[in-house]
């Protein structure tokens, strides 16, 4: 019979739920609260010491979650996986996809949520979803289903699937390895493969069909409606359109992208016609067709500026003021190349018809007018002085082109990370900080811009969770409530005994963290398997598959934190999708344990 739980136990349990309900509410940001969860656990630890720890071993606790392994690793995964952004080493993986998604997008999220259950079995669970966070989120960025409505179920997906084996993550090993602490024999890689496949069929079409439906569409308003830019496509000798009719290639093209007076017949090198659509339909439609929309002697110009200044190659949008000489010149008179070395890619004329005769000078040229935004591509300090010469107002938000020239180097890094931690040769917390290390060194990534890389509301809620489990753990709250579940277990059937201990280690899973609930639930399961007269092993596989079960809440396990600031998420999201998942899982798992070991 479990006494009462000591002080320092009931007030553990008291911050979990009230952060919990925090979070749930939503009144507060997440920072804030994971701050105040930090500062109350220093504090109350500070005053009130864990038994035989002095008052500065509370604050460790409290605060060790900023440098503890979880948070570097998530830092560093972050910092690749922008890596792999700025560098363009996705672009391949992500027109496949998006080919696919063209198709139809229900089958390209299947497809997706496939692949990533797939690769999951035999790769650890983090680096598979960093590698497709950056690919989702430049298929959003290109129109497909919007980053918030694919990363959670994609992240469901790579956690079912590194369910399946013993090597799926790392939380299997433990858990297997602490029963053969126990006495229980080694289980191998596909040991209770056959149990999670089964369950996965009941949950897959959830992910596939219902999850999405249940979260929003995180996009801002800018994202949504994009300028649309006119510029002039000139065929070059090795283009795709030379030789050719134009509708031969179209299929290849993105759907943003419009020919205006496109010629008849096939297309001749150095022929030029006009195009219009958004920033990112024109240069891929330039990089498909092989095409160019700026004299290939200033892109040259910029890209040795670029080198020899060691800064990356920018894209801004700068409107046309009242001031500004540019009024009434088109681009090949107004000098702007020879001027600035600056490239200007397109014209967006806003509340205006393109069309008009009086708008085009004698050549054909779009004259330009007050109000135009122009896209204009080049380094930095090019950009800076042309606004400033000629009265033009640059717009937020410069995008850096993609450092193409890096692309297999940020691409081979990522992968022998990946590769190490896979086949366990490091741990991922050592292939990852390598591979960020390296990427720094090879200039994948620059220093300037790691700010952009790492989330702060993501930092703040690891370390929070870290604080959590922590103090849960050594208060002795998890031993507590392990006892008192066994102590009810005793008047349940076998079959629901397995459910119970499923569902605690999941609840234990979810707010304190997946290494504190196999830590803490094996040994529990195998007392409780030796006092009910039950076989151990499918009380043991109900830990693992509990401590896997992580969808409900964003502490639960890392690739949860990663997701949460490219999907815009917030706590409730994933208490509105997690929980349903977790039921069917507890319930599908349960019953093929029951099934499988016949009881």
């Amino acid at each position: 019979m479990p006494g009462l739980p000591s002080p320092h136990a009931v007030a553990a349990m008291a911050v979990t739920i009230l952060m919990f309900i925090a979070f749930a509410r939503g009144k507060m940001s997440i920072e804030i609260i994971s701050l105040l969860t930090i500062a109350v656990i220093a504090v109350g630890l500070y005053f009130f010491p864990l038994e035989g720890t002095a008052p500065a071993d509370g604050l460790a606790l409290a605060f060790a979650g900023f440098g503890h392994y979880a948070l570097i690793t998530i830092c560093a995964l972050m910092i690749m996986g922008r890596g792999l952004v700025v560098t363009g080493a996705l672009e391949p993986a992500s027109r496949f996809l998006e080919r696919v998604f063209k198709i139809n997008l229900q089958l390209g999220l299947l497809v997706s949520l496939i692949i990533a259950f797939v690769l999951s079995m035999g790769v650890n669970n983090t680096p598979v979803l960093v590698l497709m966070i950056p690919i989702f989120a430049a298929l959003a960025h290109r129109g497909a289903l919007p980053s918030s409505k694919t990363l959670i179920p994609l992240n469901a997906a790579s956690l079912l699937g590194g369910l399946a084996t013993t090597i799926g993550t790392s939380t299997n090993i433990l858990v297997v390895s602490i029963a053969v602490d126990l006495g229980m024999p080694q289980m191998g890689v596909f040991h209770f493969t056959p149990i999670v496949l089964v369950a996965s069929l009941f949950a897959l079409p959830y992910l596939w069909l219902v999850m999405p439906r249940l979260l929003k569409d995180n996009r801002t308003a800018a994202e949504a409606k994009q300028r649309r830019f006119h510029a002039r496509l000139r065929v070059g000798e090795d283009s795709l359109l030379n030789g050719h009719e134009l509708k031969t290639v179209l299929s290849r093209l993105p759907d943003e992208i419009e020919f205006h007076d496109p010629p008849a017949g096939p297309i001749r090198a150095q022929q030029e016609f006009y195009v219009s659509g958004t920033h990112e339909a024109i240069e891929e439609a330039s990089r498909a067709l092989r095409g160019e929309v700026a004299p290939a002697w200033v892109i040259d110009r910029i890209r040795r500026k670029a080198d020899e200044s060691g800064t990356d190659i920018g894209v801004v949008e700068a409107i046309v003021t009242a001031d500004s000489r540019l009024i009434h010149r088109t681009l090949p008179t107004s000098g702007i190349a020879d001027l600035y070395g600056v490239a200007v890619l397109g014209i967006h004329r806003p509340a205006r018809v393109i069309g008009e005769r009086e708008e085009y000078s004698q050549s054909g040229d779009l004259r330009i007018a007050e109000g135009d935004v122009l896209l204009v591509m080049g380094v930095p300090e090019n950009l800076n002085e042309f606004a400033t010469a000629d009265s033009l107002m640059q717009l937020e938000g410069m995008r850096e082109l993609p450092r193409r020239s890096k692309a297999v180097l940020a691409a081979t890094i990522m992968g022998g990370s990946v590769g190490l931690a896979s086949i366990g040769l490091l741990p991922i917390a050592i292939a990852s900080l390598a591979g960020a290390i390296v990427m720094f060194l090879t200039g994948c990534v620059k220093f300037d811009r790691v700010g952009r890389a790492l989330s702060a509301k993501v930092i703040v809620l690891v370390a929070a969770s870290i604080a959590i489990g922590r103090i849960i753990l050594e208060s002795g709250a998890a031993d507590w409530l392990g006892q008192t579940l066994a102590l009810g277990l005793q008047f349940l059937s076998p079959s629901l005994v397995l459910a119970a201990i499923m569902l605690f280690v999941t609840v234990l899973t979810n707010f304190a963290s997946n290494a504190t609930a196999a830590t803490v639930g094996t040994p529990i399961a195998f007392s409780i398997a030796s006092q009910l007269g039950l076989p151990a092993e499918p009380l043991i596989l109900a830990v693992l598959f509990g401590c896997n079960l992580c969808y409900a809440t964003p502490i639960a396990y890392q690739t949860n934190m990663l997701i949460m600031s490219e999907g815009s998420y917030e706590f409730k999201d994933y208490i509105r999708t997690g929980v349903p998942l977790v039921l069917i899982m507890v319930t599908t798992l349960s019953i093929g344990l029951v099934l499988t070991y016949d009881m």
